[in-house]
């Protein structure tokens, strides 16, 4: 019984979970790009380090060693790999970094000081970034944990006192060398919790596409590290701008995403791009108006030869008013994603009316018209655009077949008005595109687009229009050093 129990919340449970309207899969493929552009942003920021002035004493021997800066880094061999439940995991070996600092010898009455060039070689770093999703749906660093080390220190010494500093060399490599470990860390530390999470607030999670809707992309759970990919499942919901809390409900087929021969893979439901059309629709924006010379001349002139029988038994000063065509959506446009294309389907009235001065006007007809329009998604940066052609086109009475029969002849001028006069428009606002969630300076390239039945996907590479030190600079927040740093004990001393 209680084994029916559970089976029964366990399934509840997996009825209430939302479904992603977007995916998101970065493969393997692209650490290697990842790796180049981190591996500068990790050089650039472990020649910040600073490390603490060193003085001591043997017998009658005084020495302060300080000012001491990094130089240069050398990386000899990295590695950056997908781990599960690490996440994200670097490793450094070998590496060797140039150091430069003030040394001061006091000898009884004698002192001397300079500058010396030292390295310190063997250095190994291992580091993971372990991903989550925050209290907003935002990927965020949760934790960095580190390890580092430096195995030798090698300085060259001159001068006066060149056999004493040879002398000391021992007790001040060995002093630099506990130093410089328990720098390491916390530096990785800082760059991970504080500036690569500056980097991930730049993907939107909440944003407007424009003054109507705004689009959601907020994670659905934790980041899905295997051995070769890292997944991520997004809300890809849109929304009324004037309605923050209207939601659509999800009733697509999942997307799914298998593949791993391209760096990135993006997949798109038929739901992600229902909830656009509905939301739209509720903004009030799928409706069109054309009156007087809006409507073009040949249309006019063929609508008032339908509609003349009608219109002369109107008043004189209705007559010769101006004409007008209205088309509104009936209901939300609905997208139909299948391995041979994507097609969306819409059904609007169509009101034909002539408008007099100063005065109501004057229904001439009323009818219904369904649409299919071919959809062609492209990903341009980091925009998904998509591209609308007319299809199929009809109108139809209402009221009754035979006054459908009587509006054939207005099937193809109507068509005509269409092609000409509302789809650049239409595609005009399409081809904005939407942005995808990717931090700022990386766009997609090289993308491929292929249907599936109920969604699309489409696998890109990656590139770097942006370094991560340039990005990072400019959304650096305003305290840039982490209260909370970790104690540098992760610092292994060997």
């Amino acid at each position: 019984m209680a084994l029916l129990g559970a089976l029964f919340l366990a399934l509840l449970a997996g009825a209430r979970a939302e479904l992603p309207g977007c995916k998101i899969r970065v493969t393997s493929k692209a650490l290697e790009l990842v790796k180049q552009e981190g591996l500068r942003f990790l050089e650039q920021e472990l020649e910040t380090i600073t490390i603490p002035d060193l003085r001591g004493q043997e017998g009658h021997f005084y020495y302060n060693i300080s000012e001491v800066r990094v130089t240069e880094l050398q990386l000899t061999s990295s590695e950056l790999h997908f781990q599960p439940e690490q996440e994200l995991m670097l490793q450094i070996t070998n590496a060797s970094l140039g150091l430069r600092f003030r040394r001061q010898l006091l000898y009884w009455f004698f002192y001397d000081g300079g500058y010396i060039n030292a390295s310190a070689e063997g250095v190994s770093i291992h580091t993971g970034l372990q991903l989550s999703q925050d209290s907003s749906g935002r990927m965020k660093v949760s934790n960095v944990s580190c390890q580092a080390s430096v195995s030798r220190m090698h300085m060259v010494f001159s001068g006066t006192f060149k056999k004493v500093y040879e002398f000391l060399s021992t007790f001040i490599t060995s002093g630099m060398r506990f130093l410089l470990n328990q720098q390491i860390c916390p530096v990785l530390y800082h760059a991970g919790m504080v500036l690569l999470n500056s980097l991930l607030d730049t993907v939107p999670v909440r944003s407007s596409v424009d003054e109507l809707v705004g689009i959601d992309y907020s994670l659905l759970k934790d980041p899905v590290v295997s051995t070769s990919n890292l997944d991520m499942e997004f809300r890809g919901a849109f929304f009324p701008l004037a309605e923050g809390n209207w939601s659509l409900l999800n009733q697509a087929v999942e997307p799914q995403l298998q593949e791993e021969e391209r760096m990135v893979y993006v997949a798109f439901s038929e739901f992600f791009f229902d909830s656009a059309m509905e939301s739209y629709f509720r903004a009030g924006a799928l409706q069109l108006s054309l009156v007087g010379d809006k409507v073009p001349h040949d249309l006019d002139m063929l609508l008032r030869a339908t509609y003349f029988g009608s219109i002369v038994l109107l008043s004189p000063a209705v007559i010769d008013s101006p004409l007008k065509l209205e088309l509104q959506a009936m209901a939300p446009p609905r997208c139909t994603i299948k391995p041979s294309g994507t097609t969306i389907s819409v059904t609007a009235s169509v009101t034909i009316a002539l408008v007099p001065p100063n005065q109501p006007e004057v229904q001439l007809s009323s009818m219904i018209m369904d649409a299919r329009f071919n959809a062609k998604m492209t990903l341009r940066g980091k925009a998904l655009r998509t591209h609308l052609d007319l299809r199929k086109f009809r109108i139809y009475s209402n009221q009754s077949a035979l006054e459908s029969l009587a509006l054939i002849p207005l099937q193809t001028p109507l068509k005509a008005m269409l092609q000409v006069g509302v789809m650049p428009m239409l595609n005009q606002r399409t081809w904005r595109g939407v942005q995808i969630p990717l931090p700022e300076g990386i766009n997609f390239v090289r993308e491929v687009v292929k249907n599936h039945a109920g969604f699309l996907t489409i696998g890109a590479d990656l590139h770097f229009a942006k370094g991560l030190r340039e990005v990072i600079n400019k959304n650096r927040p305003a305290n840039a050093r982490d209260p909370h740093a970790p104690p540098s004990s992760t610092a292994a001393v060997a």
